[in-house]
């Protein structure tokens, strides 16, 4: 049981650094990839659909995002949400595809982008200590079929693999941000 319980906190915050992972993809380094729209819903047919369901999303070169729906009827509808997702992307109709140039960063936009980096990879810090605030609580349910010791060595694993989790949450954004400031 109590290995078993170990297994679960580390499989949970595993999940925090994986939506840090899919957090930081979202965020624009200069480079083109599909991961800057993959998050956008567009307005089809009166709902909300999400943009790889309705179009292939390729990087032709390191500059440009192209758009290629499947319905051409939804290409409107597609750049409009793009244009309303405030990512800073000015897309580019031309009947067929959506063509999508992108800007260098200037240094005011890398800091900005820096912060938000920064939020979410607090937040994910924020995650993983409440995964441990759950090991804790289960793991004092424990104390009447457990000694005393082996309470200990459980509390103690788990703030290992919380510390162990913070720390791969500072080195990610540490990364992210010596990307974002490379030129």
């Amino acid at each position: 049981m109590s290995e078993a319980l170990i297994k679960l906190i580390e499989e949970k915050m595993l999940t925090s650094i994986n939506h840090l992972v899919d957090d930081f993809a979202t965020i624009r380094t200069g480079r083109a990839n599909p991961s800057l729209v993959d998050k956008l819903n567009v307005e089809y047919y009166g709902t909300k659909t999400p943009l790889q369901q309705l179009a292939t999303i390729s990087v032709p070169d390191p500059k440009l995002l192209v758009i290629q729906p499947f319905d051409k009827s939804a290409l409107e509808e597609i750049e409009k949400s793009i244009m309303n997702a405030d990512i800073g992307l000015n897309p580019a109709n031309d009947g067929e595809v959506i063509r999508i140039p992108i800007p260098p960063l200037s240094e005011e936009r890398r800091k900005e982008l820096g912060k938000v980096a920064s939020k979410f990879s607090e937040d994910a810090k924020v995650s993983v200590r409440s995964h441990r605030r759950y090991g804790i609580d289960e793991i004092s349910k424990l104390k009447d079929d457990h000694s005393a010791d082996e309470i200990k060595r459980l509390e103690s694993k788990v703030q290992e693999l919380t510390d162990n989790f913070v720390n791969k949450v500072d080195e990610l954004l540490l990364v992210k941000q010596n990307e974002l400031l490379e030129v």
